[in-house]
């Protein structure tokens, strides 16, 4: 095999090094794949060593399998009989001949997460939890991190004795374990707990395993974990070990990865030798450039500086719109100029990216008016989230008092309403020949249902007629009724933050409606808007364009590609900045490399100015877009208003007065109660003006004497 036909000079040498151990830097697009594969194959036919005795852990099973086709079309049947396999799969070798040293049968089985969920809800069931105290998922995500911290319940009750919330989650976990162990069964997580508690308390069973592979190779290996890495360790342990990964690209730090697990390889393993693959095959010069020149601002990370041969391409284009729909809209009419000046190119040439899955709204919503077809993955489409669904539900039942949305709704939150007590309800309406609310509202001495229970329901019609009435714009009215039926209290005890942003995003989709729409929208008018949206069909056939976190483009590569949402504290995330400034930061910035490193021809990157309800303030450009540079990168679009400080300076903007219908969406004011804001919208003798956290957004009269316009 002339492996140097086929292989540059780095991946070369990659592929034919045997003298120790090898850490393989492969940077985005430069054929690691490839690189692991044609290694395999030399070691097989070139060196003589047998299949049985080599490993390969990949962490997908797309991945193992690609990698065992590549293999068998170079080598036929003599490359049958490696290990190519995941780490999980790998476990479950190990577990099926020793886990009865653990008191467990060989033919255990193995949970996934939709069985999970059913056993979570039997035990709620059986433990008396309270319903809405907990979500089963919300419970299976707490139990998993603290089995792979390896916490055990008893552990965990001494951990949170005395308080009473955090002690119930330790009971479930404890009678979940214990149901797993008399039925025999094993989730995700035991897989590699189980081993790792087996190798560790038996060297011999080690020994079988370790002295069986000569050769192991481990795949994406920035993104290992704690237990991972000592796994490999033990596989490894009598072999000569070989990883390939990026440290930047290291984005999975919240499931356990650790960046520096790659970073310290050379220190942890004696004899390593590094190749770099810095050659990519994938993107233009100028994307490269402005990838490298971002990344290089991180500290904790190993040099290397991808290159092409390739043209240097078209310019990166950062566009920043005057609103989240005028962004989205840039985004989709940019997509069908480019499929009208090429004919070659389709849907799924294109690809949007972005940092969380709430910001597809606006996106969804114009791709859908344009007809342009498009699939959403990793995430439901976003009228069709639970979450969002019940909050449309709460609105429909206010405009119509119809009896699925209060079937939907009368017991989220959890209000004691169960099958028995709803049929007391519907019979009261039906004997009155009315809706389930409305004889709820007039004839609730009638049902014979709890006091607690007509309590709570009492204190949801109070909300809706309050909302009902309001004189609160629109999106405030739907926040207000959110925040007193108690819905955000729920998603916030169960730590539900990613479906609160999705509640906010929905309220500025209602302001959105309410701007396009000025004096004539009603909540009725709203949901009749977006039963458009509801009812789309998925399309997950045939051409679309792909529309997902950035997350999960990992691995991936499109033509062209997007990234929305690029604004200061989405992206990066001010929550991740929060909990560890400088890492956080870093990793964010990983992965917004990992975003640009997905583009083949052309890049877009997209922010808006406005008012963000998620993160309640106003929008200023990532700082991202600065840390590429200004070689090759064009601004178009509606340029940001200067960034506001809110904090005390020695450079006091002159102050002006103001007049009534001289105001435009991004000026800067300072108010004598609230302080320094930005004009966000403009609403005849009325402005919209976000201020800093406590204030957020006030409507005020533009005319007032509190508010003077500031001048640079």
């Amino acid at each position: 095999m002339d492996l140097k036909s086929v292989l540059n000079q780095s991946q070369y040498e990659a592929a034919t090094y045997l003298d120790g151990h090898l850490r393989i830097i492969a940077g985005a697009g430069s054929g690691k794949t490839r690189v692991i594969t044609y290694r395999v194959a030399y070691l097989i036919q070139d060196v003589g060593i047998a299949p049985r005795n080599i490993l390969a852990i990949t962490f997908t099973n797309k991945a193992a399998n690609e990698m065992k086709e590549r293999i068998e079309k170079l080598l036929g049947l003599d490359g049958a009989g490696s290990t190519i396999c995941t780490i999980h799969s790998m476990c479950v070798r190990v577990l099926r001949r020793h886990i009865p040293l653990l008191g467990y049968g060989t033919n255990f089985v193995i949970l996934d997460e939709e069985d999970q969920k059913a056993l979570m809800s039997k035990l709620f069931k059986e433990l008396g939890v309270p319903k809405g105290a907990v979500t089963p998922k919300s419970m299976i995500h707490y139990i998993s991190a603290h089995k792979i911290n390896r916490i055990s319940p008893d552990q965990l009750k001494r951990n949170v004795a005395g308080n009473q919330p955090e002690e119930m989650k330790a009971d479930v976990y404890k009678a979940y374990e214990d149901y797993n162990a008399r039925h025999n069964m094993l989730d995700f997580d035991d897989l590699l707990v189980k081993t790792l508690e087996i190798f560790e308390d038996n060297p011999e069973v080690v020994k079988q395993w370790s002295r069986r592979y000569q050769y192991v190779h481990v795949d994406e290996f920035q993104d290992v974990g704690e237990i991972e890495y000592r796994l490999i360790r033990f596989f490894g342990q009598d072999s000569t070990v070989c990883v390939v990964g990026d440290p930047d690209q290291t984005i999975y730090s919240f499931r356990g990865s650790d960046v520096n697990f790659i970073m310290n390889f050379d220190s942890d393993y004696e004899n390593v030798k590094t190749v770099i693959l810095d050659r990519n095959y994938r993107s233009t010069a100028n994307i490269l450039e402005a990838a490298n020149t971002l990344i290089e601002n991180n500290e904790n990370r190993l040099e290397k500086n991808l290159y092409t041969d390739a043209d240097g391409g078209a310019d990166i284009v950062h566009y920043t719109g005057k609103s989240e729909d005028d962004e989205a809209a840039f985004i989709v009419s940019t997509i069908e100029d480019e499929l009208n000046k090429n004919p070659e190119l389709t849907y799924r040439d294109f690809a949007v990216l972005y940092r969380a899955n709430y910001l597809s709204r606006p996106i969804e919503q114009k791709m859908i008016l344009a007809k342009m077809p498009y699939r959403l993955f990793g995430a439901l489409k976003f009228f069709n989230r639970k979450e969002v669904k019940d909050a449309l539900s709460y609105l429909r039942l206010l405009c119509y008092n119809d009896d699925l949305s209060f079937e939907r709704i009368v017991n989220v939150p959890a209000r004691g309403i169960g099958p028995k007590s709803l049929e007391k309800i519907q019979l009261v309406a039906t004997n009155h020949r009315i809706s389930d609310y409305e004889a709820l509202c007039l004839y609730s001495d009638e049902m014979g249902l709890g006091k607690k229970s007509l309590l709570k329901l009492s204190a949801m019609v109070e909300a809706i007629e309050k909302a009902r009435t309001s004189k609160q714009s629109l999106a405030d009215a739907y926040d207000t009724l959110m925040e007193d039926v108690g819905y955000y209290e729920m998603l916030k005890s169960n730590q539900e933050s990613s479906r609160i942003d999705n509640l906010r995003e929905l309220k500025s989709s209602i302001a959105g409606y309410m701007r396009d729409h000025p004096g004539q929208g009603d909540f009725g008018q709203y949901l009749q808007d977006i039963a458009l949206y509801t009812s789309q069909d998925e399309g997950k056939d045939g051409d679309y364009v792909s529309l997902m976190s950035i997350h999960m483009s990992k691995g991936l590569e499109f033509r062209q590609v997007f990234v929305s949402g690029m604004s200061d504290k989405v992206f990066p995330s001010w929550r991740v900045i929060e909990e560890n400034e400088r890492d956080g930061m870093e990793e964010e910035r990983r992965l917004a490399y990992v975003a640009f490193t997905r583009a083949e021809e052309k890049l877009y990157l997209c922010d808006s100015e406005g008012y963000s309800y998620v993160e309640q303030g106003p929008k200023k450009t990532s700082p991202f877009i600065a840390e590429i540079g200004a070689a090759h990168v064009k601004h178009i679009g509606k340029a940001h208003a200067p960034a506001l400080s809110f904090a005390d300076d020695d450079d006091v903007p002159e102050m002006e007065e103001n007049g009534i219908s001289d105001w435009r969406a991004g000026d800067l004011i300072t108010h004598d109660v609230f302080g320094k804001g930005v004009v966000v919208s403009v609403h005849g003798e009325f402005i919209d003006v976000a201020f800093a956290v406590p204030h957020g957004l006030k409507t005020l009269l533009a005319s007032h004497k509190t508010i003077h316009r500031l001048t640079n």
